[in-house]
């Protein structure tokens, strides 16, 4: 984890940001978003308020992970991940406090004019979400490191991110919406499954109990196998519970994709780094299955 070639202070702050996680953030807004459309409510001002959010929650997220996993000495040297820019010093901790309040601040800015379009509601749930993307690594007992770190993801990417989205257009939440945030939510926890799979052996040593550490390999390998089945048994119920057209079962066209990926998964041989690949192989899918789910919705 030690830099030792001085990069650009913009490469060091990108590596910070993680762009590549930020699909994630967009993905539920897409749905959401989808939905509204499809049942004739949606709201253009609203839906990218929601989008410009997530995205500034991701950011600050992935900022404070930065920080508070150097802070409490999970960032060691012999971690598999991508470069974490506390542990090779090239931001200082305090850059990223102000950073982290910077984004967090934009995103309460954001906030301000979503709680004007949907009311308190709108306020508790980004209180909660800034809170969440705060304390899954951060205060006295990260939740992230007792294993509740998939659930909170579920909860905060799926139903309330669809349900948010879909609710600041249309001022309800509907059991279509709350269906819709299913596959969605399961996809991304995959996602986190995945990394916390290739750190287990790091995050073991650090005494960072994810739930892949609680679980051992094969459990959250099992872990991953539920939750792309859940994702791929979820449309079914907006078709049958909701009344849907069979056009939202358009994302079944990604199975393919994750027979590839769930093998690489289940590989006993792959671990560590290789499961890189699979990462960012699960994350495509996820962005993919949202595409066509929020597609399916609107042919629908």
């Amino acid at each position: 984890m030690t830099q030792t070639t001085p990069i650009p202070r913009t490469r060091a702050w990108l590596l910070a940001i993680r762009p590549k996680t930020l699909p994630a953030a967009l993905a539920p807004v897409l749905v959401g978003t989808a939905l509204a459309i499809a049942d004739g409510a949606f709201a253009p001002g609203p839906a990218l308020a929601a989008a410009l959010g997530a995205l500034l929650l991701q950011i600050g997220s992935n900022i404070a992970n930065d920080y508070f996993d150097h802070l409490k000495g999970v960032d060691t040297p012999d971690r598999t991940g991508p470069t974490r820019v506390a542990a090779s010093g090239l931001i200082s901790l305090q850059e990223l406090r102000w950073g982290m309040v910077a984004v967090f601040g934009l995103a309460g800015l954001v906030g301000l004019y979503l709680v004007a379009v949907g009311g308190w509601p709108i306020l508790a749930v980004g209180v909660a979400a800034i809170l969440a993307a705060v304390l899954y690594t951060g205060g006295p007992l990260p939740y992230g490191y007792v294993g509740l770190g998939d659930l909170f993801v579920f909860l905060f990417f799926g139903l309330v991110a669809v349900t948010g989205a879909y609710y600041v257009q249309t001022g309800r939440v509907t059991l279509g919406s709350l269906l819709a945030s299913l596959p969605v939510g399961l996809l991304i926890t995959a996602i986190l499954v995945v990394n916390n799979l290739r750190d287990i052996s790091s995050d073991r040593r650090a005494g960072k109990r994810t739930l892949a550490v609680l679980l051992g390999r094969r459990g959250a390998r099992l872990e991953y196998l539920l939750l792309l089945a859940g994702a791929y048994l979820s449309p079914l119920l907006l078709l049958f519970l909701d009344g849907r057209r069979p056009w939202v079962l358009l994302p079944g066209l990604t199975l393919p994709l994750a027979v590839r990926w769930a093998r690489m998964v289940l590989d006993d041989k792959q671990y560590g780094p290789p499961l890189n690949q699979a990462l960012a192989g699960t994350a495509q899918l996820s962005l993919l299955f949202s595409v066509l789910l929020a597609i399916g919705l609107i042919v629908g």
